[in-house]
């Protein structure tokens, strides 16, 4: 994948007067600010950040995440997070909106897992959530709230913008659609989402030198501490595929994903996705899509 993009590389393409701002430790417990989306680039680079951002967007667009494309035609909420690569892409028309950005050491989650299983920020997850002509109303204000109070001298101000997010973040939730997963209970649902879960940990790939080292049913079974034939049954049980399957679609949708945005050789794809060699790699990959992973690559992924 792309590199990591650092704090301070974002403040260069967002450049703001006061320095200070952007400093990691602005609040005095981590980062964070907040922005209207008036200087929108064309395009932002594919890449992780290393800081959490919630985006208000109010314009045409296409979001690009490691496995996916939404395309975004009405009001939405759009969340990054340090686990996820993403870029933005605008469409026609204007570009209206907020966003704001924090560090996990902002947001006061002392465990630093618990932000990062938050269901709109989590790997695999859905990171958009549509709005409503009176979510929007709401949301807008709301982030209205906090960029007054970014130019505040209250005291307290970072304590309440602090609220506000946590807020933000649970009036986005509520407004999102529940996971099948997330709505099941039981022995086999809680074996399928530590699954689940332990598959997506994987990713993203960052290096060629990074391969993935739970590749199988049995794998993951034994790392469980359950017998495979107990994990199959729960997850064929729970969403109506094998483990196998589920393992696959995420390899094939890395694969697509170091395919389109980085120019690692196939070789290095390869090896990145646990596979011992290319030619294991070309034909799990033509055994799936009907094609080589080099046609792929040039059918631009």
């Amino acid at each position: 994948m792309e590199a990591i993009e650092t704090l301070e590389e974002f403040y260069r393409r967002h450049p703001v007067d006061n320095q200070q701002v952007f400093a990691e430790n602005n609040t005095g417990q981590g980062h964070f600010n907040v922005f209207v989306r008036k200087h929108c680039l064309q395009k932002t680079p594919f890449s992780r950040r290393d800081f959490y951002k919630i985006a208000l967007v109010i314009g045409n667009g296409t979001m690009h995440y490691a496995e996916k494309q939404v395309q975004i035609d009405r009001p939405a909420l759009l969340f990054s997070s340090p686990s996820v690569p993403s870029s933005w892409e605008s469409g026609p028309g204007p570009q209206t909106g907020w966003f704001c950005l924090f560090t996990q050491t902002f947001i006061g989650y002392e465990d630093k897992s618990m932000l990062q299983d938050f269901p709109l920020f989590k790997a695999g997850g859905n990171h958009i959530v549509f709005l409503n002509d009176t979510q929007l109303t709401f949301l807008a204000a709301m982030l209205g709230k906090m960029m007054e109070e970014m130019e505040s001298d209250y005291t307290g101000k970072y304590d309440l913008l602090r609220n506000y997010l946590h807020i933000l973040m649970h009036e986005a939730l509520k407004i999102a659609p529940l996971s099948n997963y997330a709505v099941s209970t039981g022995a086999a649902a809680r074996l399928t989402t530590q699954f689940l879960e332990l598959l997506e940990r994987q990713f993203p790939i960052d290096s060629p030198e990074q391969s993935l080292k739970l590749k199988t049913a049995n794998e993951f079974a034994q790392n469980l501490a359950v017998h495979t034939n107990h994990l199959n049954r729960s997850v064929k049980e729970l969403t109506g595929k094998t483990t196998t399957q589920h393992i696959a679609e995420r390899i094939l949708k890395e694969a697509y994903a170091l395919l389109k945005h980085t120019d690692w050789s196939i070789a290095q794809v390869a090896g990145g996705l646990g596979f011992e060699e290319p030619a294991y790699f070309t034909n799990f990959f033509k055994k799936y899509t009907g094609s080589s992973p080099a046609m792929a690559r040039l059918a631009g992924a």
